[in-house]
């Protein structure tokens, strides 16, 4: 009874077990190599390439890009004290006709303000706006105006020059404001970062307004690497703006090498982990010479532009390398064979005298 039941069952092991070794073949990880992306192809495998480019996703600020800040509001908190380099609104009344009390006038660093030649100056540094009024229109009175009124207002706060301009992204993710402190910003898009530094910065201003672009696109690179036939490789790293192509990439190491040849292909990172190799064939001839864009593909983050070496420069290189060391002995045991026969004869000619004599 047991003999009949297990004969029926061993096909079925065999068949699930080749059922899963296909399986595993199928789904294992492969090489991808699009050798001609033409128009049959489906449209989700197709890589954007010149004339049909594709736009990145927004972009992630990371060290070391660099941002630049510009102030659209800038408003501190009341009560606000006057600073050196603040710009200062005046108007007058009852003042020199021949010369108004009328304009802006800057905080020099010494805390005062120049009122001009018929009035002087008068220190204002480190009192609120209202105070400055107080104590310049006491100025006044001093200098015999009867009845001096003075209108002064916060044209401008130094403040400003020193939150506005460009800023590095340091190695821990965040942008220095100095005496603001700092903020991260990093792994942010530049929506979000704007978000965080005004938030950061509404503790010292009223609902502060900011703009922030990145200016240097420091952290998104791609690489171009040059085999050196034998003689060392050559990698060069390069910014991604979004908008390069291979042509634009060889265009940054001046062209091909005397050691590349034209074998030129992109080597792009798989998703999601996959240890895979997606590489996308170059027609060099094609893009250049026939201004081709099927493979003058647009390059993107993380990719490797690898040119391949002249075959025949690396055999001559090799051929070099083992030769080399084979002349050197050669040149050096014939040095040493003469520099023998050279002493022996001297010998020989030594001796053979003092015989004659």
């Amino acid at each position: 009874m047991n003999a009949h039941l297990r004969m029926p069952i061993r096909p079925r092991l065999r068949t699930l077990a080749a059922l899963a070794l296909a399986s595993c073949l199928l789904v294992g990880c492969r090489s991808f190599r699009n050798d001609a992306a033409g128009p049959g192809g489906p449209p989700v495998l197709e890589p954007p390439r010149e004339l049909a480019k594709a736009s990145l996703p927004l972009y992630r600020i990371e060290p070391p890009d660099i941002i630049q800040i510009e102030v659209l509001k800038l408003l501190p908190l009341p009560p606000y004290r006057i600073e050196t380099l603040d710009v200062l609104q005046i108007a007058s009344a009852g003042t020199l006709p021949d010369q108004p009390l009328l304009g802006y006038y800057m905080v020099d660093a010494e805390g005062m303000i120049d009122l001009g030649p018929g009035y002087g100056s008068v220190r204002v540094a480190g009192l609120s706006v209202a105070e400055a009024r107080d104590a310049l229109e006491a100025y006044l009175r001093k200098q015999a105006f009867k009845a001096p009124q003075v209108s002064l207002q916060l044209a401008r706060t130094s403040s400003i020059q020193s939150v506005a301009g460009n800023y590095l992204v340091a190695s821990d993710g965040t942008i220095n404001f100095r005496q603001y402190g700092m903020v991260r910003v990093s792994g942010m898009t530049i929506p979000e970062a704007t978000e965080a530094v005004q938030r950061h910065l509404s503790t010292f201003f009223e609902s502060p307004r900011v703009s922030l672009d990145v200016v240097a696109y420091n952290s998104k690179v791609f690489y171009i690497i040059t085999e050196g036939a034998g003689m060392g490789d050559n990698i060069v790293r390069v910014p991604v703006t979004g908008n390069e192509t291979v042509l634009d990439a060889l265009s940054q190491i001046r062209g091909l090498s005397q050691l590349s040849s034209k074998k030129i292909w992109i080597a792009r990172p798989a998703p999601y982990d996959f240890h895979c190799e997606q590489i996308l064939p170059i027609d060099y001839e094609a893009i250049t010479r026939g201004a081709s864009v099927a493979t003058n593909y647009q390059v993107l983050p993380g990719d490797r532009v690898f040119i391949a070496e002249d075959p025949n420069m690396a055999l001559a290189n090799f051929l070099g390398k083992v030769i080399s060391p084979v002349e050197r002995v050669a040149g050096f045991v014939g040095l040493t064979t003469s520099t023998i026969r050279n002493v022996s004869f001297a010998q020989s000619q030594n001796f053979g005298g003092y015989g004659g004599y």
